[in-house]
């Protein structure tokens, strides 16, 4: 059995403010600081250690994964055998022109209904960004030649990746731990931890 732990970003100063983030690069909240280090003390509650980290190449994934790995005394060992691997495939979705608006304000001007298909629509694009789709396809490539690899490894048993509400989303996606028409209703915390196990060929979320 392996254990890959799903990380959504601490608050960030955007999420603070009710902005739409996507690929802005903007730093952690105090709040958000505070969120990724209770999760760090849940992993050593759970006697967790990781044996490879991945996240996007976003500040804020980065410095939530840098936080709980810190915490848990991993983070120099990590970093000198080189696997906290960053790649911009577990980016944000990219919200295009919505990027920096205020979600309230972005409502009242299109109406809740289509901020609601841009936000949870799968096949929905914001003016000049990406659909839940897209970011299913790019993350699906970099899942299966990068991440995958890594849980099939016989001498990796944890994996935590650190990454966003939507490029987890998608993971769940190609998981097969729900289906494209149940993703809408799927909400991640910031800071909040999702426990998924690989036993049998088969992910699922550890009860």
């Amino acid at each position: 059995m392996k254990n890959i732990l799903l990380i959504r970003h601490g608050q960030s100063e955007w999420n603070k403010l009710n902005l739409f983030t996507g690929f802005k690069n903007v730093e952690l909240s105090e709040e958000g600081i505070l969120e990724a280090k209770k999760a760090a003390d849940l992993f050593i509650q759970l006697n967790l250690s990781f044996d490879i980290v991945f996240t996007s190449v976003l500040n804020r994934a980065q410095k939530t994964a840098n936080i709980i790995l810190d915490k848990i005394g991993q983070l120099d060992d990590l970093n000198s055998s080189h696997k906290i691997i960053s790649d911009s495939a577990l980016n944000e979705r990219d919200y295009g022109e919505l990027t920096g608006l205020n979600k309230k304000e972005t409502a009242n001007k299109y109406g809740d209904e289509q901020v609601h298909k841009w936000r949870r629509g799968y096949s929905d694009r914001p003016p000049g960004g990406e659909s839940l789709e897209d970011v299913v396809s790019r993350v699906s490539k970099y899942f299966h030649d990068k991440i995958k690899v890594q849980i099939e490894d016989k001498s990796v048993n944890n994996i935590l990746i650190a990454a966003h509400g939507n490029s987890l989303r998608a993971l769940l996606i190609i998981m097969e731990i729900y289906k494209v028409n149940e993703i809408n209703k799927v909400e991640l915390s910031t800071g909040i931890p999702l426990h998924i196990i690989f036993e049998n060929s088969i992910f699922k979320i550890k009860d």
